[in-house]
């Protein structure tokens, strides 16, 4: 018996000025499995948006410390981080939200 397998190529352009989004939830888990969640999407987007809200906010600051300290330093930045507040019609309670754009360099 004998196989072929034909494969094609398919070439992809990707401008520099056309920047990519990658939006990221941070989840209820270990901060360095967030951590690496992200590295691994900075690597091919290059920017990444951390979204949080409520009791995950400080997730999302500790994982944007570790990916621009520690694991890209000198490599990545925070380019920008949006806080904002939102008051449920349904029970007028206030949940905190926050957005954290990472971008490698």
């Amino acid at each position: 018996m004998q196989f072929t397998i034909n494969m094609e190529l398919q070439e992809v352009e990707r401008s520099e000025n056309n920047v990519e989004n990658t939006d990221y939830f941070v989840k209820d888990e270990s901060v360095m499995k967030s951590a690496l969640d992200v590295l691994t999407e900075i690597s091919s987007t290059k920017r990444v948006v951390l979204n949080a809200e409520g009791n995950l906010i400080p997730n999302a600051v500790a994982v944007a410390n570790i990916v621009t300290e520690n694991m890209l330093k000198g490599n990545s930045s925070i380019q920008d981080i949006k806080l904002d507040s939102v008051i449920s019609d349904e029970d007028g309670q206030m949940t905190s939200n926050i957005k954290i754009i990472i971008v490698k360099n």
